[in-house]
């Protein structure tokens, strides 16, 4: 199981490439997103900002980057073009992001690479993770990254054998195209295959084969009112 079975970096984030080998565990792209961006110059000024935005710390965002009435944006962070920032969008460390992206309105993002047209739009929790092009988030998708005993997050290959990240805090790999429907839950070390789907209301981990649907019916009673 390597990155490449996931997701291809982009050509936008060509600089970054020497951080993200294709050929290495995708949980290892999570480990090198600070050391990707101690690297970079953020000499470029800042484009102007909306009188609510709030930024500290090393900061590039691309002069056709949308920024909302109000937002905190903490670096290190890199955004590239024509991504969107929406109303109350939290960024604090850690974050690249691509072209045509949606940072969404009340979302959380942080130790986080997230690819090309990447939506993640409404209410979202986005730590630790990584995703792929094309990846989207219905409202209120949450990436859960830590276990609730603090030990080392495990995944699951495929067969079903577990290996050790060595991680303590590691969300999610989203691949490329796959989708995550409202309220879901990813546990601590869940993948998801490229062009993937977790129906909404699913609390889903492991690993789901690409162009999978992993979905959890629940069954409905309907009573009559008693007033």
């Amino acid at each position: 199981m390597q990155a490449s079975d996931f997701f291809a970096l982009p050509a936008s984030l060509t600089r970054f490439a020497p951080f993200f080998p294709a050929g290495v565990a995708p949980w290892e792209w999570i480990k090198a997103i600070g050391a990707a961006l101690a690297v970079q110059p953020f000499d470029q000024a800042l484009p102007a900002l909306p009188r609510g935005v709030h930024v500290e710390g090393l900061v590039y965002l691309h002069p056709t980057v949308k920024l909302p009435p109000s937002a905190t944006i903490i670096g290190p962070v890199w955004i590239g073009a024509h991504t969107e920032i929406r109303p109350g969008a939290f960024l604090r460390g850690n974050v690249i992001v691509g072209e045509h992206g949606v940072l969404g309105h009340a979302c959380e993002f942080k130790n986080c690479l997230l690819m090309n047209r990447v939506q993640v739009p409404h209410f979202n929790y986005v730590g630790d993770s990584i995703l792929g092009n094309g990846a989207h988030f219905g409202a209120g998708v949450i990436c859960s990254n830590v276990r609730l005993d603090q030990k080392n997050v495990a995944v699951q290959r495929p067969g079903g054998t577990m290996v050790d990240t060595g991680l303590k805090k590691f969300g999610a790999i989203v691949g490329d195209r796959a989708e995550v429907g409202c309220n879901a839950v990813l546990q601590p070390g869940t993948l998801l295959g490229p062009r993937s789907l977790v129906m909404p209301l699913t609390a889903f981990g492991g690993y789901l084969l690409p162009a999978t649907i992993a979905r959890n019916r629940q069954q409905v009673t309907t009573l009559p009112r008693r007033d």
